[in-house]
């Protein structure tokens, strides 16, 4: 199986996690310090950390961003106890793919690992290879984002999630089916996780288009209240 990294101070909490995850048959080192989490990082590859940003030793954003930096393609699902979407918005910011919120259920915590990793390795490939439509262009197999030939840096699920809209634009996609093919077939539970990788996308790419001069033309990503998104086909790209 996978080799994951838990990193978590509470004796009890990563006893639990820890004992769940070997009993689905992974690798697991546990980590009780945001110093010993990069140590171990530095000394090994891992296709998943679950990172809680409370640690006695140094702010958990700050573990989270030198992982990202340290392992760029490994995934990293945040376990918090702040609520507020701020606080979840700063931590996908600092390089997190995914966030549970504490407490939480150890099915849920399982099943949100079982999609990371079947995402990570690869299921669920686009079929286009290219999508243009005016200055946003997407490389599905390279994983690459432009806006008028500049490459727009987005993080895995931000990038799954506008190929995904892509894949069917010009089309209602629904939220189900959204976190079903970018998250997990058996997805199940709150989507609130959805809204905040949407908020993070658009204002990527919204950041940008405005960073050019002129400013670039982008499709807009469509909310349709009670439904889903719908990524609009738009002109041909500005000159």
């Amino acid at each position: 199986m996978s080799r994951l990294l838990v990193v978590e101070d509470d004796q009890q909490i990563g006893t639990l996690i820890e004992s769940a995850l070997r009993a689905n048959g992974h690798t697991v080192d546990w980590a009780r310090t945001g110093a010993a989490a990069l140590d171990l990082v530095d000394r090994h590859s891992f296709e998943l950390v679950l990172l809680d940003l409370g640690l006695p030793d140094t702010d958990g954003l700050h573990v989270c961003r030198e992982i990202r930096m340290r392992e760029p393609d490994c995934v990293l699902v945040m376990l918090t106890a702040r609520r507020e979407e701020m606080d979840v918005i700063v931590g996908l910011e600092a390089g997190a793919d995914d966030y549970l919120t504490k407490p939480f259920g150890l099915t849920e915590l399982l099943a949100r690992v079982r999609a990371h990793l079947r995402r990570a390795s690869g299921k669920g490939a686009a079929q286009q290879t290219v999508f243009q439509s005016s200055d946003l262009r997407i490389e599905f197999d390279a994983r690459r984002c432009e806006i008028r030939g500049t490459e727009v840096r987005l993080r895995g699920k931000e990038f799954d999630l506008l190929a995904r809209l892509a894949a069917d634009a010009g089309h209602a996609v629904s939220r189900e089916t959204l976190m079903a093919d970018v998250w997990d077939t058996n997805w199940f539970g709150s989507t609130k996780t959805l809204d905040v990788h949407m908020a993070s996308l658009r204002r990527r790419l919204s950041d940008a288009a405005a960073r050019l001069d002129p400013p670039a033309v982008l499709p807009p990503i469509t909310t349709l209240r009670g439904h889903g998104y719908r990524l609009e086909v738009s002109a041909a790209p500005r000159r």
